[in-house]
């Protein structure tokens, strides 16, 4: 029988890493120390490194939850409700150990910012939490400016098999310096709603989706990200806004322009709370899209959704 866990320390180290051998090593133990612990332990890489840390640990694989972090978390957003916190809340009473990878070579321009963000938010969603969250970096394939990033998002920084404190520690830098203007859309259709065009604009998105060819099977997850975000619109961001709508680079991307202000960082990233009614539409875009990215001043609020072609 599971005891309440009075130990409500949150730990977030990253691992600086520069070959196989020894993420193997420094992941294996790492997971090794959290089952002699008794802690539940979960692990959530890309799939490469999956197979190293399962072949690493053995038999004692089968006493951890293992995700792919290339499906679970390809949407940066949707990592800290759907994997992180899934987990953590699935074991409430219980420290629990997670390793999460969600920054791999390969991450478009596009999706690191969101990637950057979701590992700052990380110390915001679980302080006070009953976890420790180790993060891998390879240092010999990621930039130089991801590096760095990586010991603004995490207070402690583990590299060369040594654990040192972060002295640039400040997630919250990291969060408002990627809250940034995301761009003009190119050659994009858009059609301006309020609250009596709401089922137009879904009916445009679709139209629209169709014919730069998003696959059908799609195209729900594309009208209910564009419900949800023109309804946000009409209720919480002043009553109106557009949406756009293009292909880039083998995807659909859908934009809603809003002049509401989001100013809670956490937004669309808490599971819901048992019974809640409402406060789901940026989780839900979350879920269904490919990345997700925002940008919120006083002004106005851009979201802007991809699905892969």
């Amino acid at each position: 029988m599971s005891t309440v866990n009075t130990d409500t320390s949150f730990a977030h180290p990253a691992l600086f890493y520069r070959s196989e051998g020894e993420y193997t090593d420094r992941t294996v133990t790492f997971v090794r120390e959290g089952l002699a612990a008794g802690e539940p332990v979960a692990v959530a890489v890309p799939g490469p490194n999956l197979e190293l840390i399962r072949a690493g640990l053995g038999t004692e694989a089968r006493d951890v939850s293992f995700l792919d972090m290339t499906e679970a978390g390809r949407n940066p957003g949707r990592i800290i409700p759907g994997v992180l916190r899934a987990f953590a809340d699935a074991h409430a009473h219980e420290r629990v150990r997670i390793i999460g990878e969600p920054i791999w070579a390969g991450r478009s321009a596009a999706e690191y910012p969101a990637c950057a963000q979701h590992e700052a938010l990380i110390n915001a969603a679980f302080a006070g939490r009953s976890a420790t969250i180790l993060c891998p970096y390879d240092e010999t394939r990621l930039d130089a400016d991801v590096l760095a990033d990586a010991f603004v998002t995490h207070p402690t920084v583990i590299a060369g098999g040594h654990r040192r404190a972060s002295e640039t520690y400040d997630w919250r830098a990291v969060v408002a310096r990627y809250n940034e203007p995301l761009g003009p859309a190119p050659h994009a259709d858009v059609f301006a709603f309020g609250a009596g065009e709401l089922p137009h604009a879904r009916h445009f998105a679709v139209g629209r989706a169709t014919s730069l060819g998003l696959a059908e099977r799609r195209l729900q997850d594309a009208e209910l990200a564009v419900a949800e975000l023109t309804t946000n619109s009409v209720i919480h961001g002043g009553g109106h806004g557009t949406l756009a709508i293009w292909a880039e680079a083998g995807q659909v991307v859908c934009e809603v322009r809003d002049s509401g202000r989001l100013t809670d960082p956490l937004a669309g990233r808490r599971p819901p709370e048992h019974g809640q009614i409402g406060g789901r539409g940026l989780l839900l875009v979350h879920y269904v899209a490919d990345l997700v990215r925002v940008h919120t001043t006083e002004d106005g609020t851009t979201v802007r959704f991809y699905l892969s072609l």
